[in-house]
């Protein structure tokens, strides 16, 4: 029979008290009552400029992108025309090829008939490659120079056919895989933009009022590094024009060319800056080259066409496209850019300004080279 031991006064069990075992026993279940329960810690909230920076650097991947894309989908043109062009070429020489066949087929019945030639005449002349038997002197002594001639356009429109299947079956090849580039590219243009927005959408109204504040803090402060720009533009320039006038050694011939080619570009850059202007408020929209809408080097490239310029499409040949100078010697016309991988450009217009298609949600406009900060700028490239 088990016996029952009641707790007595005083009594100690391992050194603990009894109340004290109940207390440390409760204290224990309520502890992991409280582990059980509690919810998993949630990540701090990021702060308005953490969200700012992450979205600027969004829209700047997102803009990288479309340069890819831009490219990807230029360059699937440019092959798909290629492609084109060689199945026509392809189809006429098959043509050709048939008309040459039906030569010499109506040779080889002829002989056939008249028993004028060996009976494997018709089959040398109707043989997918007459060349095997051009070493066989004998029977083509017994051809006629019309006949030669019939014999020499089939070995040689046949040879053309290959060779333009061969070719297109190739250009067909690198057409898929620039097509497959250029599916890679709009995706990842769209996942950038979309992650963009839905940090965007989780702003307060007040958060969002406050990234206004923030941006226009912005603004000024690029604006105001524009005017500084300006001032020592204008003072350099100042300061060439006494230079000038104090050389009156200088060469007519020097000065005269000088001037030619500095009033040519200025009539250039001033239709492409009028060309600029006049789209002002259209919305950026990725890959697009106008008249509607715009990106940066849709932008750019649009409005030196207007100048008779031709510019490559994306900002990376772009920036190859012409003769680089230093940002304080910029004149209106050039073509500033930004970031280390080159992906945005505007047009510059003087004073430290330029017309660009900043990014998605925003439209064409007038800006200071700085609204990115100083350290945005990549170069300056004067492309005519």
């Amino acid at each position: 029979m088990a016996s029952h031991r009641k707790w007595l006064p005083g009594t100690r069990v391992a050194g603990i008290r009894p109340p004290a075992l109940a207390t440390a026993a409760l204290t224990s279940v309520a502890l992991l009552s409280q582990t059980a329960t509690a919810a998993p810690s949630e990540e701090p909230k990021p702060s308005l400029e953490e969200v700012e920076k992450k979205v600027d650097d969004l829209y700047r991947q997102a803009e990288s992108a479309t340069d890819k894309y831009n490219a990807a989908k230029e360059k699937t043109s440019k092959q798909r025309k290629q492609v084109d062009t060689l199945l026509d070429d392809v189809a006429k020489r098959t043509e050709k090829l048939n008309t040459a066949r039906e030569e010499l087929g109506s040779f080889a019945a002829a002989q056939y008939r008249t028993g004028a030639a060996a009976p494997d005449t018709a089959s040398l002349l109707l043989a997918d490659n007459p060349q095997d038997y051009f070493d066989q002197t004998q029977l083509m002594d017994r051809l006629t120079t019309r006949q030669k001639a019939a014999v020499d356009d089939y070995v040689t429109e046949q040879a053309a056919a290959t060779e333009k299947r061969t070719e297109a079956s190739q250009s067909l090849e690198t057409l898929t895989t620039s097509q497959t580039a250029l599916k890679t590219s709009k995706a990842d243009v769209q996942q950038k933009l979309a992650a963009a927005r839905e940090l965007l959408s989780q702003l307060t109204a007040e958060e969002k009022a406050r990234l206004a504040a923030i941006e226009e803090e912005q603004r000024k402060e690029a604006e105001r590094k524009a005017a500084e720009l300006a001032q020592q533009q204008a003072a350099a320039e100042a300061a060439a024009k006494a230079a000038a006038e104090e050389s009156s050694s200088s060469t007519t011939t020097g000065t005269t060319t000088t001037t030619t080619t500095d009033s040519s570009y200025a009539t250039k850059a001033a239709k492409a800056i009028a060309f600029a202007r006049a789209q002002v408020g259209k919305p950026y929209v990725w890959g697009a080259t106008g008249p509607g809408s715009y990106d940066c080097s849709g932008l750019t490239q649009a409005a030196w066409k207007a100048a008779g310029v031709t510019l490559p499409r994306v900002t990376y040949d772009q920036v190859n496209a012409g003769t680089t100078v230093a940002l304080s010697d910029a004149q209106p016309g050039d073509l500033v850019f930004f970031y280390d991988d080159v992906s945005h450009v505007g047009l510059y217009i003087g004073n430290g300004m330029m017309i660009h298609a900043p990014k998605p949600g925003a439209y064409v406009r007038e800006e200071s080279i700085y609204y990115d900060g100083e350290s945005a700028i990549h170069s300056v490239v004067r492309p005519a």
